[in-house]
């Protein structure tokens, strides 16, 4: 990487981070503190006040993509950041989980991944792009560990009031990055305005482009709904949740040390293997949390911790891999587009996981959820089996 494609890549993945920091700060504490609101008895409406956001930003993601491809990028996602922190200010203020879901579907319309992922795209060349997505992704799994370490200590301390005027400061900061420290973005675009749409159909007519896009939908269909049911199976457990933390931090920092195994495998070229055995960690943990809620008995802390930490290293491998797969896979001239479309089915499995989450614990229980998300992770696990392995330098060449 030349110091600017290396400028461009932390700082572009330091706005995502800000931005997926300020949304999972409130995803481990939202259910719990969403019922000391008026209307926070019903876990359909908590599950649906969690998961509107990603309805907002899957509607979005594609507009402001193009929106960024004539106006250019950083204007869009300077505008998009605004629609965040409003949103963020809103939930903030509210009073009632009626005014908490009008929040959280304005914090869901500033929908900047698709512009930060094609800007990223013009500032890196082809050969180090795959680098940089993966920074991004890695991300992404780093700031939704971290918010599940700070979220209950904070929660404690602000409330959930003060962590969505916390988010509101960290978009306000993503801004900062993006006037100050981006690099300027290049006059041409990488990616043509035509190019995004007419890219479209080849996008779908591919058929791992597909499986990746399902394998997206489902691990972020899976996280939504896990978290609508595990802080309480914490607190059964006998964790407060003020002290979740205590589980979350060791199983999070020892999947990043199991990470490095991922990295090794990249290199060996079995990019593919990691992908399907981090599928299979994830459906493990779902087996294995249905058990616990299935059994009646009162959920053991350590098999709750050891559950959490395989599925982190699950998790995280799927988040560093699959934005990078994508990118390898698609053509130059659609790797918009076929972001935009993974950008968008992301968005669409947050909203799905909090609906489904908080109408199955409703009127189905916990042991139902997890039944369903293990089906999901079934499905998920046949439909990527077939997947082609990636060659070593696939997406290389850009030289």
């Amino acid at each position: 990487m030349t110091p600017l494609e290396r400028r461009a890549s932390l700082s572009l993945a330091g706005i995502f981070a800000l931005r997926m920091l300020g949304l999972f700060l409130v995803l481990p504490v939202f259910a719990l503190e969403a019922r000391k609101y008026p209307g926070g008895d019903d876990p359909a409406m908590v599950g649906l006040a969690m998961g509107i956001y990603g309805l907002t930003q899957a509607f979005l993601q594609i507009p402001f993509g193009i929106a960024s491809d004539r106006l250019g990028r950083k204007r869009v996602i300077v505008a998009g950041l605004l629609v965040f922190a409003a949103g963020s200010l809103v939930a903030a203020m509210a009073d009632s989980l009626g005014g908490l879901l009008i929040g959280r579907a304005l914090q869901g319309a500033g929908a900047v991944s698709a512009a930060v992922t094609a800007l990223l795209a013009d500032q890196t060349r082809d050969g180090v792009r795959t680098k940089a997505m993966a920074l991004v992704g890695g991300s992404i799994g780093l700031m939704f560990a971290l918010a599940l370490v700070l979220a209950p200590m904070l929660a404690a301390l602000i409330g959930l009031s003060g962590l969505f005027g916390l988010t509101c400061a960290l978009a306000l900061a993503g801004i900062a990055v993006v006037l100050w420290v981006v690099p300027p973005e290049p006059v041409r675009h990488a990616i043509a305005p035509q190019g995004r749409l007419a890219g479209m159909a080849e996008v779908w007519a591919q058929p791992d482009l597909r499986r990746l896009n399902l394998g997206v939908f489902v691990l972020h269909t899976v996280q939504m709904a896990m978290w609508v049911a595990v802080p309480a199976m914490l607190v059964q457990a006998g964790s407060p949740k003020q002290e979740h933390w205590h589980i979350y931090l060791p199983a999070v920092v020892l999947s990043f040390i199991v990470m490095g195994g991922l990295f090794a495998m990249e290199r060996a070229g079995r990019l593919r293997a990691a992908l399907l055995g981090a599928i299979a960690l994830v459906l493990v943990v779902q087996l294995g949390l249905g058990a616990v809620a299935a059994s009646g008995a009162v959920p053991v802390l350590w098999v709750m911790g050891g559950l959490l930490f395989v599925f982190f290293c699950g998790f995280n491998t799927l988040e560093a891999s699959q934005p990078s797969l994508v990118s390898r896979m698609a053509q130059a001239p659609v790797r918009g587009a076929a972001l935009g479309a993974y950008n968008t089915l992301q968005s669409l499995g947050l909203f799905a996981g909090g609906a489904l989450g908080g109408a199955l614990v409703q009127w189905a229980g916990a042991p139902v959820l997890f039944g369903v998300t293990s089906a999901l992770c079934v499905l998920w696990l046949l439909v990527s089996w077939p997947l082609q392995p990636v060659p070593r330098q696939a997406g290389g060449g850009g030289h």
